[in-house]
């Protein structure tokens, strides 16, 4: 009796964490968006971190709008995050320009270290620029569609690096 007590408990404990963890990064109240997909990216044994795509269409690749949601599983310091964004761009073939360079110190003003449990949000916005959440709310934007079509290009590209994970994101199954 003891053991299923314990084991009650310990369900309803990550159960709790979960609801926690899923409440901490809401999308926000003003926009309407369904989601499309998700997908968990690990690197060699380590899981990163969840990924989930919403568009204001429920569809990729037609939608006016769209989130990109990370939850992160490991800790990770902002300059490591801001770092590989321009790492992944060099990767997709985008030329990192004085414009880039700019973005790049916007972002490492802007976003916080991560730990287990930690979510980042691109929102688009009906601009097209990128506001940027985490559970404490706006972080910041960035007014430039090239920038956020850029960024988001690292999960949707093509030719992004992990191209199961993409179409797990877009809704296709690999």
């Amino acid at each position: 009796m003891n053991k299923l007590l314990a084991l009650a408990s310990l369900l309803l404990a990550l159960t709790s964490s979960a609801v926690t963890a899923q409440e901490s990064c809401p999308i926000p109240p003003e926009n309407s968006f369904e989601q499309v997909g998700k997908t968990r990216l690990k690197v060699l044994f380590w899981s990163v971190y969840d990924a989930e795509l919403w568009t204001d269409s429920g569809k990729y690749p037609s939608y006016n709008q769209r989130l990109l949601r990370l939850r992160y599983l490991r800790s990770i310091a902002a300059d490591d995050l801001v770092d590989t964004t321009a790492d992944e761009w060099r990767r997709l073939g985008i030329e990192l320009t004085a414009e880039h360079q700019t973005w790049l110190t916007n972002l490492r003003s802007m976003w916080p270290d991560v730990n287990q449990g930690d979510c980042l949000m691109l929102v688009e916005d009906d601009n097209g620029f990128a506001d940027f959440y985490n559970a404490d709310g706006l972080l910041g934007t960035i007014e430039s569609q090239l920038f956020t079509d850029q960024f988001l290009a690292i999960w949707l590209d093509e030719k992004s690096r992990f191209d199961d994970e993409r179409k797990q994101l877009i809704g296709v199954t690999p």
